[in-house]
């Protein structure tokens, strides 16, 4: 018996949208420092381009301009809030273009943690500041 399989199926697109959200979730300046952020954001690119919906076009775009931008070294927090901010908003739009609803869920939920981790990197509640102060300097 063989099956046709497509590149991605839905449970690895699910399993991509859990892992990048767990990420977003967690201190991003730290996250940034690993290659974990780099890879899930690289991953959550592929995805979207996958799609291959002209919709999303802005999506792909913000994706880069963060991924270019956390490897860059210093880490300016008004920029990557203003991207995760966007990225939020157009990721709850994108939502509707999953069939599968389990999908449909988890890119809503992303959405809603890229929101979240905006408003984190924009005020944050700890030292993240003086965190990304400390960061830029060291490198």
């Amino acid at each position: 018996m063989s099956f046709h399989k497509q590149p991605k199926d839905d449970t690895q697109h699910q399993n991509h949208l859990d892992g990048t959200s767990k990420i977003l979730s967690g201190d991003l300046v730290e996250e940034a420092s690993r290659a974990g952020l780099d890879n899930a954001l690289q991953r959550w690119i592929e995805d979207v381009k996958d799609v291959n919906n002209p919709e999303l076009h802005q999506v792909v775009v913000d994706l880069q301009a963060l991924k270019a931008h956390f490897g860059g070294g210093s880490i300016d927090s008004k920029l990557v809030s203003q991207l995760l901010g966007r990225l939020g908003e157009n990721t709850i739009k994108a939502a509707i273009f999953a069939d599968n609803p389990n999908t449909s869920d988890r890119v809503t939920k992303l959405g809603e943690t890229l929101l979240q981790a905006a408003k984190q990197v924009q005020s944050p509640q700890t030292s993240t500041d003086q965190d990304l102060q400390q960061d830029s300097s060291n490198r």
